[in-house]
């Protein structure tokens, strides 16, 4: 009840006195990856930032008085992370005992998670077999299924980056994550250049018979977790965005309080999909607030 309350005061001060307040903090605790995935523009391999607990407990703090109370860990590959003896199960400890409402960790899946103790657990998946190696490398996609065949969390998921590569495996990936056993949805998104052109940004006509393909398959009873209001607006990004819903801090401890894209001028081919997803909680879109309530509450 009382996350209810929360949500409920949160939304009417935004809505009449416009106090843009975050409801969300992804927190990037490194940058270490023991993968170089061909999409990502995080990973450093030289010198990588790891955060310390201290650090880390001081930026759950930053951003609870700020307002959020869901937080989002990621990397690099945050089952890597360490500070002595701790490790990210640790983290979510601390975030709970400060009070957060719900605590996701997002994994590759390749170091075993079965003890992970995140609410939800996010596990990369870029197409099945030979899309998810092409992009993440090869084996890759045998260590996942390793991983996920001997997890018995309640509510791991998938998360799908979409590119002009992986496009045509989107539909076998969702069939896979309806039948298999320990996954309970996917997310899909697409890729996010920096700058364009970039040979992996999937072309607008592409990306619309995407979405209506996973609109399809998600009126078809498929697990997918991206609301319908939402997919839409992402098919050509033409909408009023609220990524201020989202506050980020970045692996080298850098805050901010848009989506760091926004800074070098992104938005117009944005991929990430959750800004469809905030504008829609934003204006109440009634089946964007139900997905959300299923992944948060």
């Amino acid at each position: 009840m009382v996350k209810f309350i929360y949500l409920a005061f949160w939304y009417f001060k935004a809505l009449l006195f416009g106090k843009k307040r975050p409801l969300q903090l992804v927190l990037f605790i490194s940058d270490a990856c023991n993968l170089q995935c061909k999409h990502c523009y995080v990973v450093q391999k030289q010198q990588p930032h790891v955060k310390t607990a201290a650090q880390i407990e001081e930026e759950l703090r930053y951003a609870y008085a700020e307002g959020a109370r869901f937080v989002d860990f990621e990397g690099g590959e945050p089952m890597m992370w360490r500070d002595g003896n701790l490790t990210v199960n640790d983290l979510v400890d601390i975030a709970k005992k400060i009070g957060y409402f719900s605590c996701t960790v997002t994994t590759n899946a390749q170091f075993p998670f079965e003890d992970c103790r995140a609410d939800s657990i996010w596990v990369s998946l870029d197409g099945l077999g030979k899309y998810h190696d092409a992009v993440r490398g090869e084996g890759v996609f045998a260590r996942l299924e390793q991983n996920l065949q001997s997890n018995t969390h309640p509510a791991i998921s998938a998360n799908m980056v979409i590119d002009s590569n992986n496009y045509l495996s989107v539909e076998e990936t969702a069939r896979y994550v309806q039948r298999h056993p320990h996954l309970k949805s996917v997310s899909f998104n697409f890729y996010t250049p920096d700058r364009l052109p970039d040979p992996l940004f999937l072309d607008w006509d592409k990306r619309r018979e995407t979405i209506d393909l996973i609109l399809k398959l998600k009126k078809e009873g498929l697990p997918i977790m991206n609301s319908v209001s939402g997919l839409k607006k992402m098919k050509d990004n033409r909408f009023k965005k609220a990524c201020w819903i989202t506050r980020f801090i970045l692996p080298d401890g850098t805050r901010c309080e848009r989506c760091p894209m926004e800074e070098i001028g992104a938005c117009n081919f944005c991929g990430y999909c959750m800004a469809g997803e905030m504008s829609s909680v934003f204006q109440l879109r009634p089946d964007t607030l139900m997905a959300g309530m299923k992944l948060r509450i």
